[in-house]
């Protein structure tokens, strides 16, 4: 299994629409844009190497360093198959 973190969504956002509607948006909504367009290219570069597989945005996960701690409210925000 592979977990990857986002760190800089917002920073993302705003290169990508420009800094004044980054700071309307909040930052749960700027991690969820990033992280479903991560999926996409994934799935997308995975399938045309011929690798099958799942991938799955969790909430409820963090990743800090060697720790994996889960917290209350664990679910699956989207998956999808490849």
């Amino acid at each position: 299994m592979i977990v990857l973190k986002i760190s800089n969504a917002s920073e993302v956002v705003a290169s990508k629409v420009g800094k004044f509607l980054e700071l309307l948006t909040p930052d749960s909504i700027d991690h969820t844009t990033v992280e479903d367009q991560v999926i996409k290219k994934m799935i997308e570069n995975l399938a045309a190497e011929g690798i099958k597989g799942e991938i799955a945005a969790i909430n409820g996960l963090e990743l800090d360093g060697e720790n994996l701690s889960v917290h209350k409210g664990l679910k699956v925000r989207k998956h999808a198959a490849f």
